[in-house]
């Protein structure tokens, strides 16, 4: 990680927070994504200005932009998504931040944005979580989910890189991210593609998400909680759901997961239970894996469970699929004991009920 930033951030007073009653009230039932709190964490980046200046706690308010600013016109934009946990002696922590942040970079590299510094992203999340811990929902299994993202600001039309960028970060209580709240979620097998070879598909940008807002609603449409997609060459391979990576666990003690090529976010939650199930003693491959061989697999009983994993949903069981060509489900349907396992597993840590071996959580 870089050395710390020689940065101190500027509190805004704010003239109007929330009143208690009214927080606890929009925290008591919050659903996902719909409730945010008080402030956000704001930093400007000007190239002639000698990069990143200005950072500030102050009231979440409406951005002013020009009409020319270049995330309008060409989509410079990219995010992150994080959470802070309560933990066993009621503090709050956040889990593997270092690594939102290196990937935060990665998204910037590719889409031709400036880094910001690692220890400075994840002392704006600190800050933020720091001044709103109160938002945080009394809901089982409740976080305070954390949106850093950083946009182009500079008022020009013209196909280059901006100049000029904000760094934001906001906070919304979260309850459970699946409507349904089903222990297992059916998904619909697309047709769209999400990403192609040599495009943005490993850069966590809006774009991407934004090509998969019809499939999505085409899967809701027919009953579904989620859309897979597979690879855009030959739409055979999968690759990952609207917002989650894909396990697949066999009755040999195997796991697979498809492998990082360049079209599928490399997802954080991804990388942890790679190495809790490594811990476990799981052999684990990455590597490519076709929807008519997880047809086959799940009908001849070798594959007896699929998990999705994402910040958002944490670990959630797959029971059932279906497509233009038919539909099929994996084992009972319902949660297996592997997938199971590895949430307590991920969840406790996160949460500070198990031991983090990791160096994984950071504490507020």
């Amino acid at each position: 990680m870089a050395d710390a930033p020689a940065f101190t951030f500027a509190h805004m007073a704010h003239p109007a927070p929330t009143a208690a009653s009214a927080r606890e009230a929009a925290i008591a039932d919050p659903g996902f994504g719909k409730v945010f709190s008080d402030h956000m964490v704001s930093i400007d980046y000007d190239l002639a200005k000698d990069g990143w200046h200005s950072p500030r706690v102050g009231p979440r308010e409406p951005i002013c932009l020009d009409p020319a600013a270049s995330v309008l016109h060409y989509s410079q934009e990219i995010f992150e998504g994080m959470k802070a946990y309560k933990q066993a002696d009621g503090s709050l922590a956040l889990f593997r931040p270092q690594a939102n942040a290196a990937r935060l970079n990665a998204s910037a590299t590719r889409m031709a944005m400036p880094h910001l510094p690692e220890d400075l992203f994840v002392e704006a999340v600190r800050q933020l979580v720091q001044i709103d811990r109160d938002w945080f929902p009394a809901v089982d299994g409740g976080s305070l989910y954390l949106r850093p993202f950083m946009f182009a600001t500079e008022a020009f039309l013209g196909v280059r890189p901006a100049t000029q960028y904000k760094f934001l970060v906001i906070a919304s209580p979260a309850g459970n991210y699946f409507k349904s709240g089903a222990p297992a979620v059916s998904i619909w097998i697309s047709e769209y593609s999400r990403a192609a070879p040599g495009g943005t598909g490993a850069a966590k940008t809006g774009g991407n998400y934004a090509a998969s807002l019809v499939p999505t609603a085409d899967a809701f449409a027919r009953g579904h909680d989620q859309v897979l997609f597979l690879d855009a060459v030959e739409h055979k391979w999968v690759e990952e759901l609207g917002g989650m990576n894909l396990f697949f666990v066999f009755d040999d003690g195997s796991m697979v997961t498809p492998p990082l090529s360049g079209t599928i976010l490399p997802g954080i939650t991804r990388d942890s239970l790679l190495q809790l199930a490594r811990e476990e003693g799981l052999t684990v491959r990455e590597e490519p894996y076709s929807i008519d061989q997880w047809r086959s697999d799940a009908a001849s009983g070798r594959l007896v469970e699929v998990m999705a994993c994402g910040t958002a949903a944490v670990v959630t069981a797959v029971g059932h699929v279906a497509g233009p060509e038919g539909s099929f489900t994996i084992g009972s349907g319902g949660p297996g004991q592997l997938t199971m396992k590895l949430r307590a597993q991920l969840v406790g840590i996160q949460r500070g009920a198990i031991p983090d071996t990791h160096g994984w959580v950071v504490k507020i």
